[in-house]
């Protein structure tokens, strides 16, 4: 993923995605492996729920993706990995971006002010 394959509303969900404590560490402890929830959970020292939740929205964002693999004793488990992305934001790019945000993302705003 680049910041010129994103529409203005792709860009916010991203930036809005990665203003979280909790997913800024989530993508720096999977940019050095690829890791399986409960092992992450333990590393990072929050609980499975809450990553869950945080994975999930890494997830809609594009950030990051999942693979289920069987273990050696066949339990399934799901591994996963950060998607290769490199947001390089200049005014140019945020122009560019500006001109395609929906209708949807204005209304957003708002209810947040």
């Amino acid at each position: 993923m680049e910041i010129s394959d994103l529409t203005g509303d792709d860009l916010l969900r991203v930036l809005a995605t990665l203003a979280n404590p909790h997913r800024l560490r989530i993508v720096a402890a999977l940019a050095e492996e690829r890791n399986y929830v409960s092992q992450l959970a333990r590393e990072l020292e929050i609980s499975r729920a809450l990553l869950q939740v945080h994975l999930r929205k890494l997830r809609a964002a594009g950030l990051v993706s999942a693979v289920l693999e069987l273990s050696d004793d066949g339990q399934a488990m799901k591994y996963y990995q950060v998607t290769p992305f490199a947001l390089y934001l200049t005014p140019q790019a945020i122009m560019v971006a500006a001109r395609t945000l929906g209708e949807d993302s204005y209304r957003d705003a708002e209810l947040l002010r």
